[in-house]
């Protein structure tokens, strides 16, 4: 299909909830994702209560902690536009995304649970207005194990399908995870276990959830 024959935001998403396969994932997934973005603040107040242990992380002892939160926003959150943008004419982005980001968070939720770490030594806090109500508007540092920005971010890449979105996409993990240990946020295993386990999440779910189908029947 070339760029002159895609169809419009509104033919988009009228053929896909049309398709009793694809309205099904869209609205379930919408669902899920609501209920658990809402109960995140529970979570992550439990969290942020309890003790954990400090790890000698080698990476971040040699590098001075700075302040570069509207860099590491900046790239978040233009990303998140953009693939927001790809999804509004391609609603599989936006069901591969969704089903994705649930088993993400539920990833998440259990390694930060079983995990626990106190913040890295030198942390300085990122505090973002647009995402912190999903952390009851305070700041949460012990949600560590795997960093969320990395997650959020190869997902994205992972997502989006066009050649110079997926190079973008890639400059901007690799910046951020450099960015996060800058800043002190997250211990270096927390970013480099990140882009292994949401790939691997990524793979599981287009699979039992048959989501390349969903893609291909677009043909």
């Amino acid at each position: 299909m070339s760029e002159f024959d895609k169809p419009s935001i509104k033919q988009a998403w009228v053929a896909a909830l049309q398709s009793p396969k694809k309205r099904d994932k869209l609205l379930i997934g919408s669902f899920i994702i609501a209920i658990m973005l809402s109960s995140l603040p529970v979570f992550f107040s439990f969290i942020q209560k309890r003790k954990g242990i400090v790890l000698n992380d080698w990476v971040l002892a040699h590098i001075p902690p700075y302040d570069v939160s509207l860099i590491i926003f900046a790239i978040i959150w233009g990303m998140a536009v953009l693939i927001f943008i790809r999804a509004l004419y391609n609603p599989v982005i936006y069901i591969n995304y969704v089903w994705t980001l649930i088993f993400i968070n539920m990833a998440r939720m259990l390694t930060i649970y079983f995990v626990a770490l106190d913040p890295p030594i030198g942390l300085v806090h990122l505090v973002d207005p647009l995402t912190g109500v999903f952390y009851g508007n305070t700041v949460i540092t012990r949600d560590l194990f795997f960093s969320g920005h990395t997650s959020t971010l190869v997902l994205i890449f992972l997502c989006l399908e066009k050649r110079n979105d997926k190079i973008l996409g890639f400059i901007s993990i690799m910046a951020v995870m450099i960015l996060l240990l800058v800043q002190h946020i997250h211990y270096t295993i927390d970013v480099v276990a990140a882009p292994i386990l949401v790939y691997i999440i990524f793979l599981l779910v287009r699979k039992f959830l048959k989501l390349d189908k969903l893609k291909n029947s677009e043909n």
